[in-house]
């Protein structure tokens, strides 16, 4: 007969210490989901009184989720260092480091475009700055130190590609399509040049890399088939490369008039152009994708797809896509675009309220902090 030793009594303060072990940087994906509500809500096509209210209440949601679950996660790394480090090393987890500087960048946008209701117009932008400059060093950082330990960590070299390996890769392009919304508030001359060519290396750099690994990703499903069915919601991370791209590039495009005038206004109309094509075609592109989504969910569903966290994957590439087309609407000023915005809007809207309601769920009950 096997004798089982009495499981330890849990103490409050080892409970509150256990509270910190699995604050793994996925967890950054709830403010991501929801700072782009909130984002989002302020660029439609569509404005009224109580879109506004709601939008600034979102942001500071996801500015307070962002402090708090930042205070989290440093409380992870110091209390339970050998458990971040492992995470750190897992070659799926690792690929979540993306989520911190997506999660700053998009806090810090919602500062500059809704801060000013409570913070005033200087400290909104002076936030929105330092969270942008932030947000964009890590991004450059990650997209750099996680293909590098893909690439030089024995253990990672049989992995095959999935949908989460583009989280390390988009950051940059977040700091393009958010650095546009910085470029008015920098001087005039060659301080708002070099921002803006820094926003368009960006977008390059993230775009190309990122087409890549998608290629790698859908090889890899047509091949392989699906992800375990808890993870089939990170199919939608692909949609986020494509909605965020397509941001950038209008969002660029447009304000490069406050660049190049003059002599140098054709530069500007060249880029607003490349900006509504590119647009344009990788929006088709979009739709297939997001078709494609849509249908794996749905097979994922039939097969009892439980709650986890890989569900904020429904929000925040959604939200790309709203502020994606936003962007090419105004830039084309269609429409029916326009009303593609709204009713992506809608989606994004019932994703949030559905996730975050079942994360606060998960969050009273403790299955999310303490993991089986």
């Amino acid at each position: 007969m096997t004798v089982t030793a009495p499981a330890p009594i849990s103490t409050g303060t080892e409970t509150h210490r256990r509270t910190f072990e699995h604050i793994t940087p996925n967890w950054f994906a709830v403010v991501m989901g929801t700072g782009i509500v909130a984002t989002a809500a302020a660029t439609l096509p569509v404005q009224f009184p109580a879109l506004h209210v709601f939008a600034v209440a979102v942001w500071v949601i996801a500015a307070t989720a962002l402090v708090a679950i930042g205070g989290a996660f440093a409380m992870h790394w110091i209390g339970h260092r050998d458990q971040a480090v492992a995470y750190a090393r897992h070659p799926v987890m690792v690929q979540f480091y993306g989520a911190p500087p997506m999660a700053m960048l998009t806090v810090g946008a919602g500062a500059g475009l809704l801060g000013s209701d409570l913070l005033g117009s200087t400290a909104a932008t002076a936030l929105f700055a330092a969270l942008w400059i932030a947000g964009t060093i890590a991004g450059l950082l990650t997209s750099v130190v996680v293909p590098y330990r893909m690439i030089t960590a024995a253990h990672h070299r049989d992995v095959a590609a999935l949908p989460a390996w583009l989280m390390p890769v988009v950051p940059p392009m977040v700091s393009a399509s958010t650095g546009a919304l910085l470029l008015p508030h920098v001087p005039d001359g060659q301080w708002r040049l070099a921002l803006l060519c820094a926003c368009y290396a960006m977008f390059g750099l993230s775009l190309i890399v990122g087409m890549i690994t998608l290629t790698l990703i859908y090889g890899r499903l047509v091949h392989g088939g699906l992800p375990p069915v808890d993870a089939a919601p990170t199919v939608w991370i692909t949609l986020g490369l494509i909605g965020q791209s397509i941001t950038a590039a209008n969002l660029l495009g447009t304000d490069a008039s406050l660049v190049f005038t003059g002599a140098q206004s054709s530069i500007a109309v060249g880029l607003h152009v490349f900006g509504i094509g590119y647009g344009l075609i990788m929006g088709g592109f979009g739709v297939l994708l997001f078709a494609l989504a849509v249908a794996l969910t749905v097979h994922a569903a039939r097969r009892n797809l439980g709650f986890s966290l890989t569900w904020w994957s429904f929000t925040f590439p959604v939200g790309t896509c709203v502020t994606g087309a936003t962007a090419l609407g105004h830039a084309l000023d269609f429409g029916a675009v326009q009303a593609l915005t709204v009713a992506l809007y809608v989606l994004l809207l019932t994703a949030w309220v559905t996730v975050a309601t079942r994360t606060l769920r998960g969050l009273r009950r403790g299955n999310l902090l303490h993991p089986a």
